[in-house]
């Protein structure tokens, strides 16, 4: 069947301009508590909108656009969690990404309603948004809880990407991985996992290293994974033949980027190599839209951007490590290997 150039098929249009509403109906069914509250099983209409404070009608229209979503399902004894949303939206589970929502919800939202002047000016609309300057987490994340939240929502992108990010390359010869900004430990703890000589240190700000040690402690691999606190733009580098930095350069500009590659470069025995763990561009930029909307993202937010593996390439090759090679992994992150010769 051909399409008729001079009528187009209006559908994609449609669907982008409802998309926003899809999303604010999940950002706010967990802003709400909904899958929290039938996480111990299903409730009537009228449990929820009592334990939720709700207004009982417009309740029961966001509840029915969650069913429509397939976050939710209807059962005799009322609502009830779909299993993704009992894996995903409920804070009681290790692999949520509610903490990721939520900070979607309460800053990528109203951030991104400024998308226009960022284009216009090519910053992040921090300031405009909220009036900071930064650092942008010592502003958002003021308590202990909140911080914990955002780390485990990245924690749960975390356990999607990290087991597929160490096998994209043979790693077994590495003796000692060091994963720079390593949050929780996901991808010291899968690299472990996978590779059983190797030992890993986490090395994060000191603020992050509490959650760190608690969920490596929790790992069947603890024993082979140390936690250290530092900055990896100024304090000194641990030791070890493999580094990985996993949604790190994105965040940053060129500058920022060559200065921590140089101290990884220098840090390296001949023969090591950095992991980097982002979401490729393809070379022609048209694609795939994930990753372009996360470049869009990292405007909004930070001082960076998603890259194409040449863009990283010629990085990596600019402060002395060989030509890198990609993995597309089928995971919120892809793979980039580059070795020191």
């Amino acid at each position: 069947m051909t399409t008729d150039p001079a009528n187009p098929s209006p559908d994609i249009v449609v669907d982008l301009m409802e998309a926003f509403r899809r999303s604010k109906a999940m950002f706010a069914a967990v802003s709400l508590g909904v899958f929290d509250a039938l996480a111990s099983g299903p409730q009537t209409l009228t449990n929820l909108a009592a334990t939720l404070k709700a207004n009982p009608d417009a309740l029961e229209r966001l509840l029915d656009a969650c069913v429509g979503l397939g976050l939710l399902q209807r059962a005799p004894e009322g609502y009830g969690n779909m299993s993704v949303a009992a894996t995903y939206l409920c804070k009681s589970s290790p692999q949520r990404l509610t903490g990721y929502i939520n900070y979607s919800n309460a800053a990528l939202w109203k951030m991104f309603d400024h998308l226009e002047d960022a284009v216009r000016e090519g910053t992040h609309r921090w300031k405009q948004t909220f009036g900071w300057d930064g650092p942008i987490f010592a502003h958002f994340f003021r308590t202990e809880d909140a911080k914990r939240e955002f780390l485990m929502g990245m924690n749960g992108f975390g356990l999607l990407s990290s087991p597929k990010v160490v096998a994209a390359f043979d790693l077994s010869r590495f003796r000692t991985l060091v994963d720079l900004g390593g949050a929780t430990g996901h991808l010291a703890i899968a690299a472990c996992r996978r590779y059983p000589a190797l030992r890993a240190t986490v090395f994060d700000l000191a603020e992050v290293v509490p959650l760190a040690r608690e969920m490596v402690q929790a790992s069947d691999v603890a024993d082979r994974i140390t936690v250290a606190a530092g900055d990896f733009f100024h304090d000194a580098l641990p030791e070890g033949d493999l580094f990985a930095v996993g949604r790190i350069l994105h965040d940053w500009t060129e500058e920022k980027i060559l200065k921590l590659l140089q101290r990884i470069h220098d840090r390296l025995p001949k023969g090591g190599a950095l992991l980097i763990a982002e979401k490729l561009l393809n070379e022609a930029k048209d694609g795939p839209v994930t990753a372009q909307m996360q470049s869009l993202n990292m405007l909004i937010c930070t001082e960076g951007k998603e890259r194409t593996l040449s863009e990283y390439a010629e990085l990596v090759n600019t402060v002395g490590f060989a030509m890198a090679e990609e993995a597309r992994t089928g995971s919120p992150l892809d793979a980039v290997l580059a070795r020191k010769t």
